[in-house]
Parts: C-alpha cells; sequence; structure tokens
C-alpha cells in the first residue's frame, strides 16, 4: 500500500522546540501528525476526516496561526494513509512521532482508533479522534486520548430516545435484529442496544454474529426475517454494509426501519444503493444543518470545493483542529504533556458544539442521527437542533 503524505504549510526545524515569550526564536510551524484511512474499506469516511483536517488548518492559518507565547505561528500538518490496516496505523504513528509531530490526529473506524491510542499513550503525545464509538479504549486509564465523539452507551440510549420521540407508540419496530459484527466494537455496540432495549420498549429477537468482509449474509438476514424482526441494528464497514442492503433485497427482508451506523457515512453509500440506500439511520456525531459558530463558512468551503454541504464527518474532523489549536494556545508552549493538560481542561464551542471532555478522554458533545431520505443525508434527531421528521416506516424493496 503506497503511502500518502500531504504537508500543509512550512515546517521548520526547529518544530519541538518551547516557545515562551521573548525567549528564543518561534519555529517555523507547528507539527501535526494524522494517519487517516484514504484507500481500504474505511477510505470513504477517511477522506472526509482529511477534509475536515484540511479546512481547519488552512482557516488558523488564513487568520496567522496559532498564538504561542505572544507569538503567531502556522500549523502545518502531515497526513499519512494506513490502508485501513491497524498495524499500518500504528508504524505510521511512530514514523510521525519520530519526526516531531507534538499532537496526533486520528482516522475513521474504531479499530484503527484502539491501536492509535496505544501509540500516543506510549510516545506521551496527545490523540484526537472522531468517527470513533468504542468507549473500551477509555477504560484503560489512558491519559494522553481525547475524543469529542459520541461513545456506544450514548449512541445505545439516543437510538432508542429518537425512535420513541418519533414514531407513535403503537406504531413503533419494537422486535429488533442486531447483526454483530465479530469485532470489538461490534461486541460492545450490541450489549448496549440490548441493555437498553427492554426499559424503552423494545425487544431484541436475535442477535446474529458475522465476520467483517463477509460475502455472504444469508444465513443472519433469513434469521432475522424468520424472527419477525422488523427493526435492524447493525454497524458495519461501508464495503459490508453495502453487502447487507442488497443481500436484504434479494431476500426480501424489508424491516420499517435500519439503523446502520458508520457504513452510511459516506457520501458512496448512496451511490452504490441509489434508492435502496435511502430512509437508513446513521450516527455520524454531526450534521451540517446545525447551527454553530463556523458551521455556515466550513459548508460554504466545502459547497466550493466539492460541490455539496459539508459531510457528515468533516465537522468532527474541523472541531478536533479547532481544540488542538486552542489547547495549544492555552498550554503556552510547544510541550506535549502541557498541550496534553490543557487538552483535559478543553471547555468551548466547535462547529460541532460545546465540547467538554470527561477524565477518561471521552467528550461530552450532542449525539446526532442522520437519515437518508431521497439521496440526501437529514438530521432527524435531536429535535431541539433542528431535526426534521423521521421517515418511517420504510417502504419495502418492491415499491422503491
Amino acid at each position: 500500500m503506497r503511502t500518502l503524505a500531504l504537508v500543509i504549510a512550512i515546517v521548520g526545524l526547529a518544530v519541538s522546540l518551547p516557545v515562551t515569550p521573548g525567549i528564543g526564536a518561534a519555529p517555523a510551524a507547528i507539527q501535526l501528525g494524522a494517519v487517516i484511512p484514504l484507500s481500504g474499506r474505511y477510505g470513504g469516511g477517511g477522506a472526509q476526516i482529511r477534509a475536515g483536517y484540511q479546512f481547519a488548518v488552512a482557516d488558523i492559518n488564513r487568520a496567522g496561526g496559532v498564538s504561542v507565547g505572544g507569538q503567531k505561528i502556522p500549523l502545518a500538518l502531515t497526513i499519512l494513509d494506513d490502508g485501513s490496516d491497524a498495524t499500518k496505523t500504528v508504524s505510521q504513528f511512530e514514523t510521525l512521532g519520530s519526526q516531531g509531530s507534538i499532537v496526533f490526529l486520528g482516522g475513521f473506524g474504531s479499530d484503527l482508533h484502539a491501536a492509535a491510542a496505544a501509540v500516543a499513550e506510549k510516545d506521551k503525545i496527545p490523540y484526537c479522534g472522531v468517527a470513533f464509538a468504542l468507549h473500551s479504549v477509555h477504560e484503560q486509564g489512558f491519559k494522553y486520548l481525547f475524543s469529542p465523539f459520541p461513545k456506544s452507551p450514548q449512541l445505545a440510549v439516543e437510538t432508542y430516545r429518537a425512535l420513541n420521540a418519533s414514531i407513535p407508540a403503537g406504531q413503533r419496530p419494537t422486535r429488533v435484529a442486531i447483526f454483530e459484527e465479530r469485532t470489538d466494537w461490534g461486541r460492545e455496540m450490541a450489549d448496549n442496544w440490548t441493555a437498553r432495549s427492554q426499559e424503552y420498549g423494545y425487544q431484541v429477537v436475535l442477535r446474529a454474529q458475522y465476520s467483517p468482509g463477509a460475502q455472504d449474509l444469508s444465513d443472519i438476514i433469513l434469521r432475522a426475517k424468520s424472527a419477525g424482526a422488523n427493526a435492524v441494528f447493525a454497524l458495519p464497514t461501508p464495503p459490508d454494509g453495502i453487502t447487507m442492503i442488497r443481500q436484504m433485497k434479494q431476500l426480501d427482508f424489508s424491516p420499517q426501519l435500519a439503523v446502520i451506523v458508520r457504513a452510511a457515512d459516506a457520501v458512496t453509500w448512496s451511490q452504490a444503493l441509489g434508492k435502496d440506500g435511502d430512509d437508513v439511520l446513521l450516527m455520524p456525531g454531526w450534521h451540517h444543518s446545525e447551527q454553530f459558530p463556523g458551521v455556515t463558512a466550513l459548508n460554504a468551503e466545502h459547497q466550493a470545493q466539492y460541490g455539496r454541504p459539508a459531510d457528515v464527518v468533516v465537522g468532527p474532523a474541523y472541531a478536533c483542529v479547532q481544540i488542538v489549536a486552542n489547547a495549544i494556545q492555552r498550554a503556552g508552549k510547544l510541550d506535549s504533556t502541557a498541550i496534553r493538560d490543557a487538552m483535559a481542561s478543553t471547555n468551548m464551542m466547535t462547529v460541532e458544539g460545546p465540547v467538554k471532555f470527561r477524565p477518561d478522554g471521552t467528550g461530552i458533545v450532542p449525539t446526532v442521527i442522520v437519515q437518508w431520505q431521497n439521496g440526501q443525508q437529514q438530521m432527524v434527531w435531536p429535535k431541539n437542533l433542528g431535526g426534521i421528521p423521521m421517515i418511517y416506516p420504510a417502504p419495502a424493496w418492491r415499491a422503491r
């Protein structure tokens, strides 16, 4: 797999030197290092992460950079592609650390973030990651890990809260089939959906495992159909999610509702599935219709470059750079430990909304649910942030 390296701004030789008022010369740039899956199974999501980072760095540099010790210093961002391979995630971050990155920015996919977080902790370099809901990583006592993104327990609760608030009691799809990816996050999310189901009035009638990359999902689909499931919850990779929908159609399994986390984030979902990709719900952490400071400008930039408003993971990625820049400024020096301490005390407004961190590095952030409607991603939850009505029930395949 070829490595893609992209450098924004000019990286000086003295990037890692501390800067304090009146002492020494400022470096030419502050070096940030990101490892992102720009190819492989997460490539579509990784492209959104890259765009968010690049827009944020460009905007900060356009304003003169980050103020450190009374001097404005631009950001320099190096991006490496891990090909959606966790082993390469580790080696690429090791490379960035050896080259002087003082903050790490993560990619897309919980398994890749889990691998990266251990490197950041070992090297004592602050790490900011989004598109990353695996909560168990935050239970390992890491001090350098920060994720302004909702985690599995929060996503499970918000799934049921959104359904109950959007669908009248007598019409809800209360018989749930969970298609459980055989991974740490697959198990964790299935555990949370199952644990919270009864208190919200739902019954998990099937919890069936499948392996990532499986080409034949007919067994679990037919079991869900036989169990009378009228809702499907899953968190497949993008290729697996597309396979899942296509085979559900082939087997004439038409649940009234499908929650397809992660796979449906990228625009490639609709490009691959057309109308069959409509009506599914996803939880990407953000939507371009949110009315937080900076969102309008970000949408305008994204529209100019890509011909559409900012994609759903662009906002959280942009927010990560905002958080890092704010922490560097408050730290007052280019020292990773000082920046880490400043990140831990984050309390700021971003394009993602207000952000704080718990002691375990999980973010206190809004949870957003989006639905594909007529080929567009529309925010349907929460209502107080402008969520529009949810389309329910989803039409049968033959009616699309």
